[in-house]
């Protein structure tokens, strides 16, 4: 089993290679979206410093919805998904292969670039930390969401437009924890609370969302 998810999640690496654009679109939506805050908002440090958490945390999610679009639309398209259902009829070790590399390749970008991010919108020292880490423990959540509702819409006319309407509500958790975490470094208080829950919320998902996306990739196949 653990042979096969790597031969998967290398398969999703080197085509992501193949298509570079895809993979830099989400983050290049990203930046270009933080980066207009300043602009539109106006230069005042402390409302730019107010309002970072909330507007990177929804930038990443708006992000994460533009890359999952395609994750099982290819490989639906062309046969090679019903084949991989084939040599593994439950569908778990697709679907832990397909959010881990959406993960690695949009989610870790996003946690890597969130410091930058909040030096843009006024975040100093501890904030950009935490910042970072909330978004470590909440992007794999989006990566698991989304995953479900791709295999959910797979074959589906409008997909993208249902996965957006699928996975908003149930991001909101991640959202609300995320941005709390920072906000109450800024308050001085301690993000411990705000990580556990993000952390539970991560657990929670791993657990349901992937049994999920095996039920509904083989309910897609039907």
């Amino acid at each position: 089993m653990p042979a096969l998810f790597i031969t998967l999640y290398l398969r999703e690496l080197r085509l992501a290679r193949r298509r570079p654009v895809e993979v830099v679109l989400p983050l290049v939506f990203c930046a270009a979206a933080v980066s207009l805050f300043p602009l539109a908002v106006g230069p005042e440090p402390q409302t730019l410093r107010q309002i970072a958490p909330g507007v990177v945390w929804a930038c990443a999610l708006l992000a994460a919805m533009l890359s999952v679009t395609q994750l099982y639309a290819l490989d639906g398209a062309d046969g090679t998904l019903e084949q991989m259902l084939l040599g593994d009829p439950g569908g778990g070790v697709i679907a832990v292969a397909k959010a881990a590399a959406h993960w690695s390749l949009t989610g870790l970008p996003l946690v890597l670039l969130a410091p930058l991010f909040g030096l843009l919108l006024g975040l100093r020292g501890a904030a950009l930390g935490v910042l970072a880490v909330s978004l470590l423990l909440g992007t794999p959540v989006l990566s698991l969401l989304g995953n479900v509702a791709a295999a959910l819409t797979q074959g589906l006319r409008s997909a993208a437009m249902l996965i957006v309407l699928l996975v908003l509500p149930l991001s909101i958790p991640a959202l609300v924890f995320g941005t709390g975490a920072v906000a109450a470094v800024e308050g001085g208080q301690s993000p411990g609370a705000h990580y556990s829950l993000l952390g539970a919320l991560l657990i929670f998902s791993a657990l349901t969302a992937l049994p999920a996306t095996a039920a509904a990739l083989r309910i897609s196949m039907e």
